[in-house]
This record gives C-alpha cells, sequence and structure tokens, in this order.
C-alpha cells in the first residue's frame, strides 16, 4: 500500500531559524571550538541582530533535535514529544548495539538528520491535534503517512512501531466499516511474516481476510483488499506448511493447505487456486498418500491448461511424473517427463530443463538403457554449460560420465560374451588406442541382446517389488 501524499510543511519560528545552521556537523567536537564557536556566535547576534529575543538566539546555540522538543512543549504537544523522545532514545541504544556487532555499520544519530526530525515533528503534531479534535480517521492517516515514509531496510523498526500505533487507532474507527482495521491487519500480518513469526502472521491475515469478506474495498493502487488477503493467507499458509513437511508432520501440512485451498477458490482467482492444488498435491506426495496426490495434482495441470499457463502446467507434470516414480510407474512417468522437457525447452527455461533432463536420465539409467541415459545427461550437462554455473556442471558431468561408463561396460561384455576372434580382435585394439569413438557404435546383435536382457531383467525386478 503507497503512502498519502505529504502536505507543504510549516516550521515554528525557533525551527526555521535553527534550520539556517544544518547540516549538523558529525563527530565530536572539542570543549575549546564550542566556546569558541559561541564567543563568535553572542558577538555576531550583538552587533548584527540586535533586538533578538532570547528564544531566537537559542536556535542558533542549541542542537536541531533539542530546538524540535522545545516548539513540540512550547506549543502544547506533550504526546508527541514523548513520543520523538522515546524514539530517538531507541534509535541511540539500536545504534550502540550494531556498532558493537559490526564497526562498518555507520547510520547517523536521529539528532543529525534533520528531514526525519521535521517529518516526525509535522505529522506527529498533526496526529496529536487531531486526536483532540476526535478526528481518528485524521490520526491514522498521519500515522500510516509516517510508516510509509520509514519503510526502508535501515528504519523498519520506526515503520513498525508506526504500525502499530495504526493498529491501536483503527480499532477506535467504526464509521467505515471496520475498512481501517482491515488495513491494520495486513501490516501487522507483513511486520510478523518478515519476522518470521508466522503463526502470528497468520492471525492478523485471518483477521484482514474475515473483515474483506463480500467487501469491494480497495487499497490506493486499486488492488481488490480481498484478493490480497488471500495471497497473504496463501503465501503464510505455504511457509507453515513447508516447516511442517520438514518436521514429517505431514497431517497438520495437508490440513493447513486444505484450507488455502478453500480461501484460493473463495478469491475467485484460477491461477491462485491452481497453485494451491500444487502444493497440496507436494504435501500428500511426501505423505505417501499417491492416489490422492494424483487426483489433486490433475486438477492443478487442467487449470493450468485452462489458464494456458505453460509454467504452471510443466511444474504440475514434474509433480506427477515424481508420483508415478514413487508409484513405480516408471513408463508413466517417463512419458510426463518428456512433457516437461518439451514445454520448459519452449519457454527457454534452463535450470528446469537441466533437472527434468536428469531425471530422465536416472529413470534410464535404473532400467539399463544406458545409452538413452546418456543422451539425456549429456542434454542437462551442455545446458549447464550454457548457463556457465559451474556446480550444476560438475554435477551434471559426474552423472553423464556414470552412464557413459554403465554404457561402454556393457558393450565391453557383450564382446567378451560373443567369443568369436573378431570381436576380440576388436576389443584388443580399440584398448591399444584408446581412441574416443564409442565401443557401443560397432556392437551387433550380442550387444543389443544384452541390454535388451538386463532392461528386461530391470523391469521384472520392477513388478516383482510391486
Amino acid at each position: 500500500m503507497t503512502a498519502l501524499p505529504s502536505p507543504p510543511m510549516t516550521r515554528p519560528k525557533l525551527m526555521a531559524l535553527a534550520r539556517q545552521k544544518l547540516p549538523c556537523s558529525a563527530g565530536s567536537i572539542p570543549r575549546s571550538q564550542l566556546i569558541k564557536e559561541k564567543d563568535d556566535i553572542d558577538h555576531y547576534v550583538e552587533v548584527n541582530f540586535k533586538g533578538l529575543s532570547k528564544e531566537e538566539v537559542a536556535a542558533y546555540r542549541n542542537s536541531y533535535k533539542k530546538n524540535i522538543c522545545v516548539d513540540m512543549l512550547r506549543d502544547g504537544y506533550h504526546k508527541s514529544f514523548g513520543e520523538v523522545f522515546a524514539l530517538m532514545e531507541q534509535w541511540d541504544a539500536l545504534r550502540e548495539a550494531a556498532r558493537l556487532r559490526s564497526v562498518f555499520w555507520l547510520q547517523k544519530p536521529l539528532e543529525q538528520q534533520p528531514d526525519k526530525l521535521d517529518f516526525l515533528y509535522q505529522y506527529l503534531t498533526r496526529a496529536e491535534a487531531a486526536e483532540r479534535k476526535g478526528y481518528l480517521e485524521d490520526v491514522y492517516n498521519n500515522l500510516y503517512v509516517l510508516a510509509c515514509y520509514f519503510d526502508n531496510p535501515e528504519d523498519k523498526w520506526v515503520r513498525n512501531h508506526f504500525y502499530e500505533r495504526c493498529f491501536e487507532v483503527a480499532h477506535l474507527i467504526k464509521f467505515d466499516g471496520g475498512k481501517k482495521e482491515a488495513e491494520a491487519q495486513a501490516h501487522l500480518g507483513l511486520l510478523y511474516e518478515e519476522d518470521g513469526q508466522l503463526l502470528e502472521a497468520a492471525e492478523h491475515y485471518e483477521a484482514f481476510h474475515q473483515l474483506t469478506q463480500g467487501r469491494i474495498w480497495k487499497d490506493e493502487t486499486g488492488r481488490v483488499l480481498n484478493l490480497l488477503a488471500c495471497e497473504s493467507l496463501l503465501r503464510t499458509y505455504r511457509l507453515l506448511s513447508d516447516k511442517m513437511l520438514e518436521n514429517k508432520e505431514y497431517k497438520q501440512a495437508i490440513k493447513i493447505l486444505i484450507k488455502a485451498s478453500e480461501i484460493a477458490k473463495e478469491g475467485s482467482d484460477r491461477k491462485m487456486e491452481g497453485e494451491a492444488c500444487y502444493y497440496l498435491g507436494l504435501a500428500y506426495l511426501a505423505a505417501e498418500e499417491y492416489e490422492t496426490a494424483l487426483t489433486v495434482l490433475n486438477t492443478c495441470s487442467e487449470i493450468s491448461t485452462h489458464l494456458s499457463d505453460d509454467l504452471g502446467l510443466g511444474r504440475a507434470y514434474e509433480a506427477i511424473a515424481k508420483v508415478l516414480q514413487s508409484q513405480g510407474e516408471m513408463k508413466e512417468a517417463v512419458t510426463y517427463l518428456k512433457k516437461v522437457v518439451e514445454i520448459t525447452r519452449n519457454n527457454f527455461q534452463s535450470l528446469d530443463i537441466v533437472r527434468t533432463s536428469t531425471m530422465l536420465g536416472d529413470i534410464y539409467n535404473e532400467k539399463g538403457q544406458y545409452s538413452k541415459a546418456s543422451e539425456y545427461f549429456q542434454q542437462a550437462f551442455n545446458t549447464s554449460v550454457e548457463l556457465m554455473n559451474m556446480p550444476l556442471m560438475e554435477e551434471t558431468q559426474v552423472h553423464y560420465g556414470i552412464a557413459k561408463a554403465h554404457q561402454v561396460l556393457l558393450a565391453m561384455s557383450s564382446y567378451i560374451e560373443s567369443e568369436d576372434a573378431s570381436s576380440l580382435d576388436y576389443l584388443l585394439s580399440w584398448k591399444e588406442c584408446r581412441s574416443d569413438n564409442e565401443l557401443d557404435l560397432v556392437t551387433g546383435t550380442s550387444r543389443r541382446s544384452t541390454e535388451e536382457n538386463v532392461s528386461q531383467y530391470s523391469e521384472d525386478l520392477e513388478k516383482s517389488n510391486r
């Protein structure tokens, strides 16, 4: 959600005078220099600005932070003064803690950042003035502008402080049907999600979703709040389910992903529904509930086909292939994986090509069809070379080397088993020259029958295991 437009700033007289001597000097200043500067200022004021009040003179002597605090107290904004003072103290404490952890941490203190002090002064005093008049929506808007202003990695804790203030005020606003409260729930959910507290984030996102049900509210960018609530809940539920699956809590993960799937259907977003089905299917696969996993993943593939979402379809086919592979249905798994390779190649998804080709190579390698295994491992290796990904190149190179070794070993065995002079002569000549020619290119019937026997044996073994 974006910040509201910033109204023009008006500074009190003391702040305006103090602003003229900014920017503040960094680092510590010797006491002798401070005394000299004070004497110079006194002399300059006495000669050039006769008739100035003590307050105007103080604007030149005091720090900008002190002038802002004095202005707040003089104008009666005691709550704003207390909040700014507490923020400055916390700022200094965090700086000191960060400085002890890292000597390269160079964030300046808040008193040396006049623009941020100005922003705090302007919007906190406006929020306090609106609170006195009972204009709670104006209070919320001013605090929200402050939260958006400090939405950067360096000042994120300040943003979180104002998000919490917005949440407190939003509960008191009743005339808007709960829209401000829904927005505040979303902000707090984001706060907890970024902090890794997923259960607390899910609670706030659930409240956000409940408040926006049946509403057509939109944010500043025109996005429907209920759809945002569904997306936020799905994201949090998926992160929670990932942790549950890591801990082998399959029932809890499936339960929360079923809930996510129901929310996705309610959001009337077919792509979001397809993603929910995909993650639910993976959870059923992890729990070894293969038939249910196939049913859910087939629904995911149907949605992707309807939306012409090739990437989603390829992802669904790959998951279906994993389920079939776990069931021992290798032929069907190979069919789906070949479809995935074709889809990923058409969409230039190189990493997916490497992964899927490696899966196909593993399947053919287990079946004893080493020539096909070598073909897919080589495809994976060539793609990793194009990506210039060294770890991936090394991994696929090992797979390719193992498959080629199996292929050569099978060819050598076939020559030895043939027990004829020509085969043995060729084998000896090949070993002497060690040429790069592949040994299985010149093998005859004996070689083919050996590979067929190995393949048939592996298929019979798979059937007996099933």
